[in-house]
């Protein structure tokens, strides 16, 4: 099978909707599911947690719906995430009902790749567009200690069979942190250019979840490319971020790789994103303690009028510039500590979706 077709006619144009700053919301971050089959220490570092109710955790049909009222303020980007989507049941289905969307131009997925072995081919079926996938280490025992689970073996084969279903290029997300995998980064640069991957490494941000977080533990953007730049030789800046998170770069030898520099130099000013929990709740940044629960609101019979209006408002009322000012404070500290996480888990990053 094939991906879906897109289709030929010019979709109807939405009403775009900028908020306070002039920033228009054009990428849409679906938490599927709040569990997760790894345990990564800056995401998740308990083994156990405060799980959402399962009788509030949005249909497909009401995924749908939400993503149709999305896409009349100008959002025509979907990325699928967790906690880890593919634990989410037949998300295949999820995939193919987003991908006939006229206004979506791309339906994304980040994931962990341990189940991509099983669902790559039909993922890619259901026109799923692009797939990212966190990849910490390449050294069994050092993904063990990140993760707490025995899994490499199982993700660097769902990265493989990712690539035999024709997702080109894959790209992969690290971690990096000080005295953890930092001295993997030669490694991983290396993995990705042999696979045709496009590799972007990450800071370690102090979000939600993140309860270890220390300032002392983050690689930040000037050691990553000084580090790069000793062993492969000066990366070149590519021009055209536009809203992406990651400043990208090439190498001499053509390879092109990333750097989300969130937790130094926050891009607050061109961000075009917005998150769903996997029970509804509607967050205009990854920073923001608040959300709206946009699920309540469907589920005692909201008219699409009704819904459309209450995301026009809440963009139309965002100021949020959560990274740029943790970077402003001075004593910086993890988000929230584990007593808050428990009573609002919805501050969990795994349940958010990065």
């Amino acid at each position: 099978m094939h991906p879906p077709t897109p289709p030929t006619s010019t979709p109807p144009t939405a009403r775009v909707v900028a908020d306070r700053h002039g920033r228009a919301l054009r990428n849409l971050r679906i938490s599927v599911t709040d569990r997760c089959n790894l345990r990564c220490g800056y995401c998740m570092p308990e083994e156990e947690y405060v799980w959402l109710p399962k009788s509030r955790v949005l249909t497909f049909e009401e995924i749908e719906r939400l993503v149709s009222a999305f896409t009349e303020i100008g959002v025509d980007r979907v990325r699928l995430t967790g906690g880890e989507p593919l634990l989410r049941r037949d998300l295949h289905k999820l995939v193919a009902r987003l991908a006939r969307h006229p206004r979506l131009r791309e339906v994304a997925l980040t994931t962990n790749a341990l189940l991509l072995t099983e669902q790559a081919p039909e993922l890619r079926a259901a026109g799923l567009s692009r797939i990212t996938v966190s990849l910490d280490s390449l050294d069994p025992n050092r993904f063990h200690d990140m993760t707490r689970r025995n899994e490499l073996g199982r993700a660097l084969a769902g990265v493989e069979a990712a690539s035999r279903a024709g997702f080109a290029p894959i790209k992969i997300n690290t971690v990096l942190m000080a005295g953890v995998n930092d001295k993997e980064l030669d490694a991983l640069l290396d993995f990705a250019r042999s696979g045709g991957h496009e590799l972007r490494f990450i800071e370690y941000m102090d979000v939600g979840g993140a309860t270890r977080w220390s300032p002392d533990v983050v690689v930040d953007r000037d050691e990553i490319l000084a580090r790069v730049a000793a062993r492969h030789g000066t990366p070149r800046p590519l021009a055209g971020r536009g809203s992406a998170p990651a400043d990208r770069y090439t190498l001499p030898d053509g390879t092109v790789f990333g750097v989300i520099a969130s937790t130094t130099a926050p891009f607050c000013g061109a961000c075009d994103r917005a998150r769903l929990t996997a029970d509804g709740h509607f967050y205009a940044c990854l920073y923001a303690k608040k959300g709206f629960d946009l699920a309540t609101a469907l589920r005692e019979g909201a008219t699409d009028a009704e819904l459309l209006e209450v995301l026009r408002g809440n963009w139309r009322a965002r100021s949020d510039r959560g990274a740029e000012e943790r970077l402003g404070l001075a004593d910086r500290t993890p988000l929230a500590g584990r007593a808050e996480l428990a009573d609002d888990p919805r501050l969990e990053m795994h349940t958010r979706g990065g």
